[in-house]
């Protein structure tokens, strides 16, 4: 299975004015170039029930322990079972509740005031979900082959123009500056406006209303999460794949909803966040062969 990849040229320009030298502006032009050899992975069976379970199994496995401590008497008791109670015993007329030392008022027990928690979370909970390792790679191999379907792209929301070649590769970068041309590595361009350029790349491909799609998407997340340190939700949009990080990787680290990943440290959950396979990849030529 062979695709083409991009080859890029940024025309780079710089107005001046009376009082100095304006930004620079970068229009970037996308031309299909050689055809490249893709790896078998791409050609897979694309096995949505296997890439959920993927997912859910890789959240399942990060999920941190929650709930309080195990109670160890007066010198280090739980939350709701710091008080100094008595039981006043049989006879007497009232519920068989502890109740505070020399007191009438109940404490300790679920339903009083102050009170421990009943049936609370404990933290030798055991969240992990067991895949096996073929399964996983199925799931990754999967997940692959579904990132070169534009069909499947486009259900899963993203937006692009029709005249996208998927999958998306990335080959050769140069930059026009004042009529002189100078070439770049794609994964090592230039950090001096690096994130202007990546955006203006991916205008030029065709991705352009997928990262405003991200930007303008971003709101303030419903229910306790706000709380939790996680108070914004940003749809998920480009996932760049380089083979090596560098300056690529760091022009893109800013943009909402794009995310940066290694070839050699590509999972189902990159491909398919949430377990919704078809998510919006970019790659470069250099990451291809990397997974060869």
């Amino acid at each position: 299975m062979k695709a083409k990849a991009y080859n890029l040229v940024n025309s780079v320009e710089q107005e001046e004015m009376d009082a100095g030298l304006l930004a620079e502006s970068f229009s970037v032009e996308a031309k299909l170039g050689k055809a490249v050899n893709l790896p078998a992975v791409f050609s897979s069976e694309i096995r949505e029930d296997l890439i959920r379970s993927a997912v859910h199994s890789s959240r399942a496995n990060r999920r941190q322990p929650y709930g309080h401590r195990e109670h160890d008497g007066k010198k280090a008791p739980q939350a709701g079972m710091k008080h100094s109670v008595e039981w006043w015993g049989k006879g007497r007329g009232v519920s068989r509740i502890m109740r505070k030392t020399g007191q009438k008022t109940g404490a300790q027990n679920p339903h009083t005031r102050g009170g421990r928690r009943a049936h609370g979370p404990k933290v030798d909970k055991d969240w992990s979900q067991k895949l096996n390792s073929k399964q996983r790679t199925i799931a990754r191999d999967s997940a692959i082959a579904a990132t070169a379907n534009s069909e499947m792209v486009a259900s899963r929301g993203h937006r692009f123009e029709d005249q996208v070649s998927f999958p998306i590769i990335l080959d050769g970068y140069t930059e026009d500056r004042e009529g002189a041309s100078e070439k770049y590595d794609i994964e090592s361009i230039p950090l001096q406006y690096s994130t202007r350029k990546f955006v203006a790349m991916m205008e030029g491909i065709g991705l352009g209303e997928d990262l405003r799609r991200a930007k303008d998407g971003r709101a303030v997340r419903a229910g306790k999460g706000t709380m939790r340190g996680r108070r914004r939700r940003t749809p998920k949009s480009v996932l760049l794949v380089v083979a090596q990080r560098d300056g690529l990787d760091r022009a893109a680290a800013n943009i909402p909803g794009v995310d940066v990943v290694a070839a050699k440290d590509l999972c189902a959950e990159d491909l398919a966040p949430g377990g919704d396979p078809g998510r919006l990849t970019v790659w470069t030529k250099s990451a291809i062969e990397a997974m060869r």
